[in-house]
């Protein structure tokens, strides 16, 4: 992992931290909390942080020549990237919220069905995130849908 990649991994990883940790602020200030929000803000921030290691793992991988390995590592780093906005935006409570998460979902669909052909241990971590994401991203993406 180069430079740049490095950072941008841990610049993702903060921003979603963040992103959680205002959550708890911002629901406050409101005089209350919203259980979906900080749900979906912290299982879409989980599925980035797994994503962020799964990416990791799949560099290795094909580093030593297991290419297969090489499409899961760029869908993870894309995964983490959709799942961090997506964390961000619910956390604030934006009116774009439903699109990211409706985004978010799809991803993680989609990297859950391209982790379970490579059959590797490793990669449980974020098959089980990227379920919980999917569940709580659909979930808002239902609620935004009724207002």
């Amino acid at each position: 992992m180069d430079r740049r990649e490095l950072f941008g991994v841990i610049g993702a990883t903060a921003a979603g931290l963040t992103a959680v940790a205002g959550a708890s602020e911002a629901h406050a200030a409101q005089g209350g909390t919203n259980d979906m929000h900080d749900r979906c803000a912290k299982d879409c921030a989980s599925a980035m942080n797994a994503c962020n290691k799964g990416f990791h793992h799949c560099y290795r991988q094909v580093a030593e020549g297991k290419r297969e390995h090489a499409r899961t590592m760029h869908l993870c780093v894309d995964c983490a990237d959709i799942c961090g906005t997506a964390a961000a935006l619910v956390a604030r409570m934006s009116p774009l919220m439903a699109h990211t998460c409706k985004a978010a979902a799809e991803c993680c669909e989609g990297l859950i069905t391209q982790c379970e052909k490579l059959n590797d241990p490793e990669m449980r971590s974020v098959i089980e995130a990227c379920h919980s994401c999917v569940k709580s991203c659909r979930e808002m993406v239902q609620a935004m849908s009724g207002r």
